[in-house]
């Protein structure tokens, strides 16, 4: 489908988002543009406005001369599963990128590494690894999300991390300039790093040790069976919602604060796993949030410590 030409008035109806945050004209992309589309769809929570503006671009070539035509002040982010993302009710102002299939292609570059497209699940990450013998990336079958965002968030499960295992990734910067950027650029700390704001990761290069098939296996099949004995993933949720403090367990400090089954509107806390939030079938993103800060209040209140979000909260509250 053809790009929107340039002039094109912003879409109005039903996202939420204020005039002030418009995007005032649109430029022409090879990709997919949707004018005011729904995202709940694209979410794990299922709940959420609208995005002003979703790009499906047809390349990095058609991402880097979109974003390089776009409005400087035009807010930009990036989507990937949406497992690890509360999108607010009132909606995305600006314009939201979702890489396709033309991003999740992985490829062998040598025995222990792999090129990895921006939109590539982790479950295809680490498949392509086990049966290239590459060891070390086991991890990723366990996260539910795409390469861009595992980078962008050092996401991690099972004792290892996405700093463990990166070499380099390639963006296209809000600018619209295409940059290469070490591991080191990144200045990664725990589920953080210093990728620029608006900043579309494209790809990533990922290097892992030699091993033999079987046996890298036979570790994710046990990282996915101790997933599914302990999350809730049956469920309309989202990843984990609040990062573990130093010496701790998120999911010990809300038990033990007595949040265990809490409820705000149609909101739950997992009974399964004190760390996962629940929509339980109608819950507003409101209630998602909100629920999150009462746990938050009482965690501080009870255990003394005040726990950090780990769930990304975008979008305008209505």
């Amino acid at each position: 489908m053809g790009g929107r030409t340039c002039g094109r008035d912003p879409p109005r109806t039903g996202s939420g988002v204020t005039a002030a945050a418009a995007v005032r004209t649109i430029p022409a992309a090879a990709g997919r543009l949707t004018p005011d589309a729904p995202l709940a769809p694209l979410v794990w929570f299922k709940s959420g406005g609208n995005a002003e503006w979703l790009f499906e671009p047809k390349d990095a070539d058609d991402l880097a001369a979109f974003l390089a035509g776009l409005e400087p002040d035009v807010p930009v982010m990036a989507l990937g599963l949406g497992s690890n993302l509360i999108v607010r009710d009132g909606g995305v102002p600006g314009v939201v990128v979702r890489l396709g299939k033309a991003f999740a292609a992985v490829e062998r570059l040598d025995e222990v590494t792999l090129r990895c497209g921006g939109g590539a699940s982790g479950i295809l990450v680490s498949s392509t690894a086990r049966d290239a013998g590459i060891g070390g990336l086991e991890f990723l079958r366990s996260i539910p999300g795409t390469v861009g965002g595992f980078v962008r968030m050092n996401g991690g499960a099972y004792g290892r991390e996405t700093a463990d295992i990166l070499v380099d990734c390639e963006v296209v910067l809000r600018s619209g300039e295409r940059k290469t950027l070490s591991r080191d650029d990144l200045a990664y700390t725990y589920r953080h790093s210093a990728l620029p704001e608006g900043a579309v990761v494209t790809a990533a290069t990922f290097r892992g040790i030699p091993n033999d098939p079987a046996a890298i296996s036979a570790e994710m099949d046990r990282i996915a069976e101790a997933r599914e004995a302990s999350q809730p993933l049956r469920t309309k949720t989202g990843g984990s919602t609040f990062k573990n403090p130093p010496g701790d367990k998120a999911w010990r400090l809300v038990d033990a604060a007595g949040c265990r089954g809490l409820m705000r509107g149609g909101a739950q806390v997992s009974e399964k796993h004190c760390n996962f939030l629940i929509n339980t079938g109608d819950a507003t993103s409101g209630d998602i949030e909100a629920l999150g800060e009462d746990v938050r209040r009482r965690v501080k209140e009870t255990q003394g410590v005040e726990l950090e979000w780990e769930i990304q909260r975008v979008g305008v509250a209505k």
